[in-house]
């Protein structure tokens, strides 16, 4: 399991939580060693600013790999700023994302009760019935732990793999074939988010 530095994640949490699963989880910085490296899942974990997040990858070369990784049908998994690196532009910065998914990411615009960033933990209903990401968990709620002022909006609606309401509906992860990304953070999610992982590495392993 490769999992990318970008340099602006929260790679000890995302590694620990892959090994608690029994994944083998290797490091990687550049295409070279995404590539000597064998992995048969990809993660791709951020915190912070998507303008670094983005600017990190292509800096790097990693920006085409994530693209022919994804479009390879190879098991891929993004969270965080992760999801939101995969569509076309964020508000965060007027930052223009890898364009893999048509759709924008958006600030929050809720009434003055509710706190942005949305931080803490709360529902997600997983929307896509029999998806490999989601089995172990109940469809009609789990919670997970958020940590953001923005979320995606996809412009196909069918990408959505879960939603969550905070002041009104969200999208909380994606899922089309093998690719798959949440906006929450599995790996501080506990118990649930460790099933994450645990599926995707099942994924990764078939």
């Amino acid at each position: 399991m490769a999992v990318i530095d970008n340099g602006i994640c929260n790679l000890r949490s995302v590694t620990k939580a892959l090994e608690a699963v029994g994944a083998a989880p290797q490091v990687v910085r550049t295409p070279a060693e995404v590539a000597a490296s064998g992995a048969s899942g990809l993660v791709l974990p951020g915190v912070g600013a998507l303008r670094d997040c983005v600017g990190s990858l292509r800096s790097a070369g990693l920006d085409t790999t994530v693209r022919d990784w994804i479009d390879a049908d190879r098991p891929f998994l993004g969270v965080c700023l992760g999801m939101q690196a995969l569509f076309d532009h964020s508000e965060e910065g007027n930052v223009t994302g890898l364009g893999i998914f048509r759709g924008n990411v958006v600030r929050f615009r809720r009434p003055p009760e509710y706190k942005i960033p949305h931080m803490g933990w709360n529902t997600v209903r997983f929307l896509q019935p029999g998806s490999a990401l989601a089995a172990g968990l109940a469809a009609q709620g789990e919670s997970f732990y958020f940590v953001h002022s923005y979320h995606c909006v996809p412009e196909d609606a069918a990408l959505t793999l879960a939603g969550c309401n905070y002041g009104g509906e969200f999208c909380a992860a994606i899922a089309r074939g093998r690719c798959f990304a949440t906006q929450f953070h599995p790996e501080k999610s506990q118990a649930k988010g460790l099933q994450i992982y645990r599926n995707f590495a099942a994924i990764a392993g078939r």
